[in-house]
Order: C-alpha cells, then structure tokens, then sequence
C-alpha cells in the first residue's frame, strides 16, 4: 500500500521529506495568509542522512513522506541547521523512534537544542567551515549566525551543488507546487519580499557579508533548499540579487503613510498628505490600520524612502493600533528613511510627540515638526498637511 504522503526529488540525492501546513496566520505576529511549509530534506547517501525536521504536530507527514522513498529506519545521521521548533520540533521524535547514530548541530545549536528538548544523547557540533563525508558525498557547513538565531548555519552538498539555506531565501507559501518556477512571479515576489521584511531585515549587515562570503569561497549553486516556501532550481541570480538588494536598504522615492483615526480627522490628514506626496512626485502608500496588518506595513517599508505615521490621541497617548505597529517596526531597525508625525486630538495631544520620540529612536530624518490639528482639520490645515507631504517627496526624490 502506497503512503498517503510522497516524497519529492530535488536533485540527484536529494528528496524534499517536508509537510505543508495549509492554515497557520500568524508567525510570531507575522501574518501569513498564504500559510506555510517546513522542509526537511533526505539525502540517499551511505549514510542516509536527513536535513532537519518539521513543526511537531507534522511529524507523521514527514515520516510517510520518508517511507516513500526509504525504510526511516535507514537514517543514520540527522543535520540541525536551526533549532527553532518549526525546524527541530520533531527532533525528539525522530531520535526515539529511529535512533539515528550521530545528530549534529552548529556549536551554538548543541546547546540551543539541549535546552529546547532536555536531550539525554550527544549532539556533535559542527564548526565553520567544517565538512562531513557522507560516502562519496561531501557537505560542507558555514555558520550564519543570528540569521536569524544564534545557532543558524547553512549546509552545502558539493556533489549536487546544493544550498540548504535553513531560513535564508524562504517564504511563507503553502503550495503543492515545490519548485519557485512553477509558482506566479508576483505571488514568488511579494512572499520572498515579505519574509525578508519581517523575518530577516534587522540582519541586513550580516546577509551582505554572508553574501560576500559565500561570493568568495566560489561555490557553484545550483539549487537552493530553503526551509519555508519553494525551493530554487532556475534563475537563482532573482532571489540572490533581491536578498543584496533589500539588504542594503537604499531608500527610493516612494512613500508610506501609516495611521489610525477615531473619527476621521487623522485619516482626512493623511489624505491631504499623500496628496502633497503625490504631487512632489513621490510614489504614494496609504496604509490605514484599521485594515492594514502591522506585517504589510514593514513589506512596504522594505523598498521605500519615506515613512510618515499618524495617531489621534486616546487615553494621553499613541492609538493602540499605531503603537503596536511601531513597537513592530522598531524591532526590525528599517534605516534610511525620512518621515514625519502627524495626529489630531481634541485637549491633551501627546500622540504626535511619542510618535515622534520613536521615529527618532528608529533614525528616521524628520523633514518637520510633527503636525498636530484640533479636533477637526480646516482648510488651512489640511493645506498645510499637502505641504507636509510635498516636503517629504522633496526630500526623497
């Protein structure tokens, strides 16, 4: 009787043994609504060897998917490349049921995976630059620190030129499709553009030297095995140049105008602003949070210039709404932008300051004083927000 899940082949000698998860919506504040996938990957060598494993509640998925192709108990050696538990989840299991005689991890992930899951057995640690033969296979390991965890390493299979780039280059699609070449280009695009946004761009300095690094060591790749999302197998410059790219964060003429309004007059501000924008000439993005997630305002942020935020004030203070986003938004240290406050309120309005304390605690120049309007904006300063935003377009052109 055939298993209710298949492996798929992805080079010579490697089959990916991961599972799809069709409903999650939500990683770590982050909204993904295309779902996701955790990939695990099966080398038929001697050993047979498996590159990490999958979130815990797929475990069976994975195995069935190993069975295709392999009795699971001929594993002999398993490869952490991260321990974070949409990767390592299974890890306990998989040692318990299969007994695999080595499990190896980068130095910092021993000990990460000791103390996720309390392990009674030897992980080896693996160092940078270190290689592992596995028969007539050789794979090669670089560490990839704080990309995005201490323990992250990358691992390279010589014979097949193959990258498994742990959370490097991935996305948060769920699809039946498992290459990126047979998926949309704009879908491809904005995940990879989204996932970099939200999971990988505080890390941009160590992205371009890992960039740099892995240019010099001149090694052929000719797949790329991510650990979320469709793996690489055409056109791998795309997805290399994006990465260098968003990594060096230069800004562009577009601008963001992110806001939340109670009775309208913060939104009436807004609009006059990305008024001014549009005729300075800059690209415009009117990001409401009422129906805008805190998510796609950093995938927006990810190529622009400009970013300007706005809040009526409620309770002495930031909307809720607009503080969580840019509680957000300071965590990722977007870098390169020009901005602006903007609110009205009706008899305290600190909300324009606090907004302005942290676009400045986040670098963010500031063209202008924040821009407060009582209660309801008039004429005159509703002109005055169009000046706002045309100074801003001036200053990002």
């Amino acid at each position: 009787m055939p298993e209710p899940f298949s492996a798929i082949k992805i080079s010579e000698h490697v089959y990916w043994v991961g599972a799809i998860d069709w409903s999650i919506r939500d990683f770590h504040g982050y909204l993904t609504p295309r779902g996701s996938t955790y990939n695990a990957y099966l080398i038929l060598s001697d050993p047979v060897t498996l590159v990490d494993t999958v979130k815990a509640p797929f475990r069976e998925e994975m195995l069935s998917r190993i069975a295709s192709v392999v009795e699971p108990g001929k594993i002999r050696y398993v490869i952490s490349n991260h321990s974070e538990m949409d990767h390592s989840g299974s890890l306990p299991e998989v040692i318990r049921l299969l007994k695999p005689e080595k499990v190896f991890a980068s130095v910092m992930g021993t000990r990460a995976l000791k103390e996720h899951f309390h392990l009674d057995r030897e992980i080896i640690a693996l160092k940078d630059g270190e290689s592992l033969n596995l028969g007539k296979l050789k794979l090669t390991f670089l560490e990839t620190r704080m990309l995005h965890w201490p323990d992250s390493m990358v691992t390279y299979l010589h014979d097949d030129a193959l990258l498994f780039s742990q959370d490097g280059f991935g996305m948060h699609l769920a699809s039946s499709e498992r290459f990126a070449d047979q998926i949309p280009a704009d879908i491809l695009a904005g995940e990879a553009a989204s996932y970099f946004a939200n999971i990988l761009l505080l890390y941009s300095p160590l992205i371009l030297k890992l960039l740099e690094r892995v240019g010099k060591l001149n090694l052929p790749i000719k797949i790329i095995a991510p650990d979320h999302g469709p793996v690489y197998r055409q056109n791998l410059d795309w997805i290399l140049q994006s990465y260098a790219r968003w990594a060096a964060r230069k800004p562009t003429g577009k601008a963001v105008v992110v806001y939340d309004t109670m009775w309208q007059s913060t939104e009436k501000m807004a609009r006059a602003i990305g008024e001014g924008l549009a005729a300075g000439g800059a690209g415009v993005k009117l990001l409401p949070l009422k129906s805008s997630h805190r998510s796609a305002v950093a995938t927006e942020i990810l190529d622009a210039g400009a970013l300007l935020v706005g809040s009526p004030t409620l309770n002495n203070g930031l909307f809720p709404t607009v503080a969580d986003c840019l509680t957000y938004l300071k965590g990722l240290r977007p870098q390169n932008l020009t901005g602006a406050a903007f609110g009205s309120y009706g008899w305290s309005g600190e909300s324009v300051g606090e907004i302005e304390g942290i676009l400045k605690e986040m670098k963010v120049n500031l063209v202008q004083e924040g821009l407060k309007v009582k209660f309801v904006p008039d004429r005159e300063a509703l002109e005055k927000c169009f000046s706002l935003g045309k100074a801003v377009a001036e200053k990002i052109k």
